[in-house]
């Protein structure tokens, strides 16, 4: 059974994401876009941010978590229909 983890949310722009290198994937629609940077030594945290809205809110994410979602995402397990 899969486990529901919840995000911690900052103000973007902190001094630690203000030379983040920020990928917005290849998949991702003109409207519904995110991006997503690796942080920190060894890139053990991940930054997600909305593109159209860059002064927003961060979540970040430890890796292990970063990937079990992404892992979930590709299962089907956040899927609309």
């Amino acid at each position: 059974m899969e486990t529901t983890r919840t995000a911690t949310s900052y103000p973007a722009c902190p001094a630690h994401l203000a030379h983040a290198a920020w990928r917005t994937s290849t998949r991702s629609q003109m409207s519904n876009c995110v991006q997503v940077a690796p942080l920190g030594p060894g890139q053990t945290t991940v930054a997600l941010r909305d593109s159209k809205d860059r002064d927003g809110a961060v979540l970040l994410f430890g890796r292990a978590d970063w990937q079990e979602f992404i892992a979930a995402a590709k299962r089907g397990r956040y899927d609309l229909n």
